[in-house]
C-alpha cells in the first residue's frame, strides 16, 4: 500500500486527514455519518467530584478517551481536553468527523479550571478546538508537541509552550519532561511536520506518566529510574486494524512496566468508534494483564475516580 494512502487510512483512527479519507471512501463514511445523527450519546456512567479532593496525594478522574483530569498536591492538570460531542472537521454549520459515544464525565462549564494542559499531539480526538476555545484562561499553561502552537491562541493562556522530546520545562511546582512515543502529529495529510508527544510530569515526591498516543516502542524504558512513577496513563484501545499507531492493551501494559510505574489507567477506550474491536475488549485484555494484582488498575469506567494519599 501506498504510504500516503496508508497515512490517510490510519488518519481515521487518529482522525486526522479524515477529510481526504471521508471524500476516498464516500459512500462509507455518509452511511456512518447518518447513523451517527440517528444515535444518541449515552450518559457517563459515573459523576466525579472534584470539589472533594483535598490538596494532598494525586487525585484523578477520567473524562473519557484521553481526557484526565489530575489534582498533584494541589496542582491541576488537564490531558488532550475532548470533550465536543463530533470531532473532526469544522465546516461552519457542522462537523465533519466521529460522534461520542459517552459524553464526558463532566460538562466543560463545571470543569476546575487547571492550572496545565498537556496536549500529546494535533490528532482531533486528541487536540480539539472547540474545547480548547473554551478552556482559554489566564492562569491556565499550555504544554504541546512541536509545531503544534499555530493552532492555539497563545494570548488567551498564561503561556503555551511547545517542548520537543527530552526538553524539560517547569510551571509552578511541577516539571515537565517530553519523551519520545511511536506514533506522528499530522492534523491533515499535508502538515506531517508536526511533533507528537508523551510526557512525564513530577509535583515534589510524586511522579506521573502520560503516554499519549503510541504503537509499542521501546523507548519507555529509557524513563525508569530508581524513583518509580506513581501512575502511568496508558491508550489501550483502537489497535484493530491500527496496530502500527495504536499499541495493544498488553504492549501498553508492558510499556509502563518498562518505565517503573505503579499504578495503571487505561484510556483511549470506551469513547469513539475508532476500530474494530469490541467495545470492551481493551479493558478486558488489562484485567488479564493485571492478573492477581487487579488493584493496580486504576480506572476503568468514565467517570471514576483514583485517588492516593501521601
Amino acid at each position: 500500500m501506498h504510504r500516503g494512502t496508508l497515512l490517510g487510512a490510519a488518519g481515521l483512527a487518529g482522525v486526522a486527514g479524515i477529510g481526504a479519507w471521508a471524500y476516498l471512501t464516500a459512500p462509507a463514511f455518509w452511511k456512518m455519518y447518518a447513523e451517527d445523527l440517528k444515535r444518541n450519546v449515552a450518559a457517563p456512567p459515573i459523576e466525579p467530584d472534584p470539589r472533594l479532593w483535598s490538596h494532598r496525594g494525586i487525585h484523578a478522574a477520567w473524562m473519557g478517551h484521553t481526557t484526565v483530569l489530575l489534582q498533584i498536591d494541589g496542582f491541576s492538570i488537564l490531558t488532550d481536553p475532548v470533550f465536543s460531542r463530533r470531532i473532526g472537521i469544522d465546516l461552519g454549520l457542522f462537523t465533519l468527523g466521529i460522534k461520542r459515544l459517552v459524553d464526558p464525565a463532566m460538562p466543560l462549564e463545571l470543569l476546575p479550571k487547571p492550572d496545565l494542559i498537556l496536549l500529546s499531539h494535533a490528532h482531533f480526538d486528541h487536540f480539539d478546538v472547540p474545547s480548547l476555545r473554551a478552556l482559554e484562561d489566564r492562569g491556565t499553561t499550555v504544554v504541546t508537541a512541536p509545531k503544534t502552537s499555530d493552532l492555539l491562541r497563545p494570548r488567551k493562556w498564561a503561556a503555551v509552550k511547545e517542548l520537543a522530546w527530552d526538553q524539560r520545562f517547569r510551571v509552578g511546582p511541577a516539571e515537565v519532561r517530553a519523551f519520545e512515543v511511536n506514533h506522528w502529529g499530522a492534523r491533515m495529510r499535508s502538515d506531517m511536520y508536526r511533533g507528537f508527544n508523551g510526557y512525564t510530569v513530577e509535583v515534589g515526591r510524586y511522579r506521573v506518566l502520560f503516554g499519549g498516543d503510541t504503537a509499542m516502542t521501546r523507548s519507555f524504558r529509557n524513563l525508569k529510574s530508581s524513583r518509580p512513577y506513581d501512575l502511568a496513563i496508558m491508550p489501550v484501545g483502537a489497535y484493530n486494524p491500527w496496530i502500527r499507531f495504536h499499541c495493544t492493551p498488553e504492549q501498553a501494559w508492558q510499556m509502563a512496566e518498562d518505565a517503573g510505574a505503579e499504578f495503571f489507567l487505561p484510556v483511549h477506550h470506551q469513547t469513539f468508534k475508532l476500530s474494530r474491536e469490541p467495545y470492551l475488549e481493551p479493558i478486558e485484555r488489562v484485567n488479564n494483564m493485571a492478573g492477581n494484582h487487579p488493584h493496580r488498575i486504576a480506572l476503568q469506567r468514565i467517570g471514576q475516580e483514583f485517588r492516593i494519599h501521601s
